[in-house]
């Protein structure tokens, strides 16, 4: 950030600091720069985004200014500015994020929408969500289905801390129970089946992974999204081993890639397990989650 236009006399406001940070972004190729310059400053002055064009004309105060460089160069290097902030919003909740979670997607609220469509609105039902990262999918649902158990496994200690925080922080850690699993490693038996398995698991081709944004490749977990060879290594799993765990007609959703429809319903049928397959779609209009039942 240069003063070639401001002097000493004439300090930054928020709108010119605003300005000139998006103008910055956008030279370097960065994301929605507007968007992400007034998330950055915001968080900068413990703000909140509406305060920045109420108080426009405010002048920023030495200390306030190098907090937000320090934001800019962080965001320069690629970083994702939720885990600059540690905050991102999913299913109109603002959700504790850090470096061992992924970051909550908007097409993964397909997922949630899809598991509120299938369970009952007051009859109590038992829900597993393994790989739940950030915890953001167990609590959007027990935020809407109060009735709900919901049990929430992942193999990072590091994850679940962050998505206990989450349950605690939106009132469902009473009905949201965590531990640590890789998978269906911690079951040795079906005495409780649950009426639900709902996952977001890794579906990135292996080949593709360094092909992503820098945001992606360089930031987020790498186990969060490498699905192996084909993408589907965790997918395939979660299908053929389900069937031990879920309840008669208990139904199982994951989300997807959107081109991977076919080869899903491919192992979904060799598995025999299970009614014929649906594929939902996200907001986009892209085929993103996969909805069987138990047979």
């Amino acid at each position: 950030m240069t003063r070639s236009r401001q002097t000493p006399e004439k300090p930054w406001t928020m709108l010119g600091a605003l300005k000139w940070t998006a103008s910055y972004f956008h030279s370097h190729g960065i994301d929605s720069p507007r968007a992400s310059a007034e998330i950055l400053l915001a968080h900068a002055l413990e703000l909140q985004r509406i305060d920045l064009y109420v108080r426009y004309d405010q002048p920023l105060q030495p200390a306030e200014l190098d907090r937000y460089k320090s934001l800019i160069r962080r965001r320069i290097e690629r970083e994702p500015v939720a885990y600059i902030t540690g905050e991102k919003e999913f299913w109109s909740l603002s959700f504790r994020v850090s470096p061992a979670v992924l970051i909550p997607r908007p097409e993964t609220e397909s997922l949630v929408e899809a598991a509120l469509a299938v369970l009952s609105e007051n009859e109590p039902v038992r829900i597993w969500e393994p790989g739940t990262g950030s915890g953001a999918v167990s609590v959007a649902i027990a935020r809407e289905r109060s009735h709900c158990r919901i049990f929430s496994s992942d193999r990072s200690l590091e994850a679940l801390a962050v998505a206990r925080q989450n349950a605690v922080r939106h009132e469902v850690i009473d009905r949201v129970g965590f531990f640590a699993a890789d998978w269906f490693e911690a079951f040795c038996c079906r005495e409780r089946p649950f009426d639900a398995v709902v996952s977001n698991p890794p579906y990135i081709r292996r080949a593709d992974m360094e092909g992503l944004a820098p945001e992606i490749s360089r930031f987020e977990p790498r186990q969060a999204l490498d699905g192996g060879p084909d993408g589907l290594d965790a997918v395939r799993r979660l299908i053929r081993e389900a069937p031990r765990y879920l309840s008669p007609e208990g139904v199982l959703l994951l989300e997807i890639g959107y081109d991977q429809g076919p080869a899903v319903r491919d192992i979904v049928k060799s598995s025999g397990e299970y009614a014929a397959p649906e594929i939902l779609k996200d907001y986009g209009g892209n085929p993103r989650v996969l909805k069987v039942r138990r047979r």
